[in-house]
């Protein structure tokens, strides 16, 4: 359980660098501790501001992690279309891990979901379909509609095998029988994205 750190010196700032300050200093909460970690009074206390203040901009606590989670998922949108120019599965597997496992964002999403604070109609930036769509675009096809629900599957597995991999990777590395967790976790992403690579349909 993450500590309250020592409040940090009270400055001005803008609307909007007040919102990315509280932003920052959440983030560096979750990435330690996790979503427990994440309290308004001691993230407050992290920027030098008061606890009505992350109120004032984010409503609630629910309300300060829902705009962490959506600046993540922008950033990551961002990265991954950009990304796709390239058709580095590996490169873009590892930006994704990164988001889920050191920057904390799959044990959040995995509690927004079990505590019901998540639920499906929730989800409104539908960044499988912009990937896949994006994907389409890039090769200059026009698939049939098997060949869509194919390319929709194969970024929906990926997704999964590396939410799962960042929350039970280490538990099935051990039940494995195998010892070294990161070199473990750091080949099975390099393999997911050959065989998903290897596996596509012609032309992507």
């Amino acid at each position: 359980m993450s500590k309250p750190s020592a409040s940090a010196p009270r400055k001005r700032r803008s609307a909007a660098e007040a919102r990315r300050e509280i932003l920052d200093a959440a983030q560096a909460r979750l990435e330690r501790g996790g979503p427990e970690a994440v309290r308004l009074q001691e993230v407050a206390a992290d920027v030098g501001i008061s606890h009505p203040t992350v109120l004032h901009h984010f409503g609630s606590r629910d309300g300060l992690l829902e705009a962490l989670s959506r600046r993540a998922v922008e950033g990551l949108t961002e990265d991954l279309l950009g990304k796709l120019r390239t058709g580095d599965l590996s490169t873009m597997f590892e930006r994704v891990e990164h988001t889920f496992g050191d920057a904390g964002f799959a044990r959040l999403l995995a509690w927004n979901v079990l505590s019901g604070r998540t639920r499906p109609d929730d989800v409104k930036d539908q960044l499988i379909k912009r990937l896949a769509e994006s994907e389409l675009a890039h090769d200059g096809q026009v698939p049939d509609d098997a060949q869509y629900r194919e390319i929709l599957f194969r970024i929906r597995l990926s997704a999964l095998a590396l939410f799962g991999e960042v929350l039970i990777g280490p538990l099935l590395t051990r039940s494995a029988g195998q010892s070294d967790e990161v070199e473990v976790h750091r080949e099975f992403v390099h393999w997911l994205a050959s065989l998903l690579s290897d596996t596509a349909p012609h032309g992507h």
